[in-house]
């Protein structure tokens, strides 16, 4: 039976976090994530990023005001969420408050409420210290025992096998219990992160069909494992659970249909995931085919986004203009789904090497100065197309003031050094990228660009920029400190 916000708000937890403190399991995921930067299907895209924090970040408010999220982990945790382009239909939560979104689930949801019930549930395994749990129940194992499961749990990411094989592979009593407890977080995930849909903007229905979609995929990527063997509930166990938590005469939401904006962001994923050459021919020659006209609007705009993107991929710039001439066309009176579009565009004619034209299809470019849009997608193609056409300083204070409010943003550091070199600061362009490595975790690459801006310094003389100059001197004891720390954890 549903429950009301109070009740379930007061509902028994697993019980306590364990002890692992937030200081060490941040600092445990800070050496996972690491790893996962390095990782060559990690993808960093402005555009897919951004429509993922439009979902994440109102999930995140409605954990705070349901005190979900305590002030605590709140500040001690990263909160960032990675794509992968691996084409499962997956997401994980790592420790620290990083999680990980692969983008063939981002490419086969249907509704934002889909992608939100995904997230709600990673979500809840983190403010509900499931990973320090378990980390304090196997403690009790054996640290060998630990390790191995977090290697698994990395590798079943890619090959779901890979769980099994450690079952079998010794230990299995430990691994039963294990797997049991991890059951149950399942559960817990799953109630918790329901709680968060309505209060969060999102129809709680998405739980529902969600599942109905992961079980779809599992009978083509499961490995049989029978239900005690598994580390997540069945899905038809999930699937009815969720179900009877809005019984007849109760008002989950109404589910919303497929927007123009999602199918084209499901559409963009689809094609970032590398699926081949022959596949991305398909989808080109996919708006040609007969009946196309009479399919639905979110149908033509995903087939036409993804032949235009398709298009770029191949490098056939005729056939990308075209077809994003048509997408323009076709979601003209949808403001978001114009706006992606017209991103498209940009992307599309700046990469055939059109400056102006780019210019031209940018969002809001005739109405708007530079800097004035604070979307980071818009930041960085702007930019991007200003370094391009020899106006680097034009995009100067907006990239400035972006990297002082997100820190960790590498890819906008790399481009800010571009921009600084463009303009002869090469002082400024090492330590941006410095600060690039540093914000990756990759303490060595920062502390190898940070002694090299010193070594500028000094060579500049009484020519060199010396408050510059005294910020690397400053970032480099900071980040040999980190260094020394981070090479103490190995």
């Amino acid at each position: 039976m549903a429950l009301p916000v109070h009740a379930q708000s007061q509902l028994p937890t697993l019980g306590e976090s364990g002890d692992l403190t937030t200081s060490a399991e941040r600092r445990l995921g800070d050496r996972i994530i690491r790893e996962l930067y390095r990782d060559p299907d990690y993808i960093d895209d402005p555009v897919i990023a951004d429509y993922v924090q439009g979902i994440w970040q109102p999930l995140m408010e409605a954990a705070r005001a349901r005190g979900e999220l305590s002030p605590e982990l709140d500040e001690r945790f990263a909160w960032e969420i990675l794509l992968g382009r691996d084409r499962t239909v997956n997401a994980f939560a790592l420790p620290g408050g990083y999680l990980g979104v692969h983008l063939g689930l981002v490419g086969v949801v249907a509704t934002r409420d889909e992608l939100a019930s995904v997230l709600a549930h990673e979500l809840s395994h983190v403010t509900q210290r499931h990973i320090s749990r378990l980390i304090s129940q196997q403690s009790k194992q054996t640290p060998l025992l630990l390790g191995a499961l977090v290697l698994g749990a990395l590798a079943a990411s890619k090959n779901p096998g890979a769980t099994q094989a450690l079952v079998v592979g010794g230990q299995a009593l430990a691994m039963q219990n294990q797997l049991n407890f991890s059951r149950d977080m399942e559960r817990e995930a799953d109630r918790i992160g329901y709680g968060l849909m309505a209060p969060a903007g999102f129809s709680p229905l998405g739980f529902v069909s969600m599942f109905d979609k992961l079980q779809q995929a599992n009978r083509l990527n499961d490995n049989g494992s029978w239900p005690y063997l598994r580390s997540h509930p069945l899905t038809t166990e999930r699937m009815a659970d969720m179900q009877s938590r809005h019984p007849p005469g109760a008002n989950p939401g109404q589910a919303v249909a497929t927007s123009l904006e999602h199918a084209m962001v499901a559409a963009r994923a689809r094609v970032l995931s590398n699926p081949g050459v022959d596949t991305l021919r398909q989808w080109v020659l996919e708006p040609q085919g007969i009946g196309f006209a009479a399919q639905p609007p979110q149908r033509r705009a995903a087939a036409l986004y993804a032949a235009a993107l398709g298009a770029l991929q191949l490098r056939d710039m005729a056939g990308a203009r075209s077809a994003v001439q048509k997408l323009q066309t076709l979601v003209q009176a949808d403001s978001a789904a114009l706006r992606l579009a017209r991103l498209l565009r940009a992307e599309i004619e700046l990469a055939a090497g059109d400056v102006s034209a780019a210019q031209a299809a940018m969002p809001e470019a005739k109405t708007a100065g530079v800097g004035t849009s604070t979307r980071r997608a818009e930041l960085l193609l702007r930019t991007q197309i200003l370094l391009q056409a020899g106006q680097a300083s034009a995009g100067t204070d907006a990239l400035q003031t972006w990297v002082a409010n997100h820190p960790k943003d590498a890819s906008a550091w790399h481009l800010l050094a571009a921009v600084w070199q463009a303009q002869g600061h090469g002082l400024r362009s090492i330590r941006a990228q410095a600060e690039a490595h540093a914000a990756r975790y990759d303490y060595a690459a920062a502390v190898d660009r940070f002694k090299a801006g010193q070594d500028l310094a000094r060579r500049g003389g009484a020519a060199a920029d010396h408050i510059e100059a005294s910020i690397i001197d400053t970032r480099l004891r900071a980040t040999e400190s980190l260094l020394r720390e981070q090479a103490a954890e190995r």
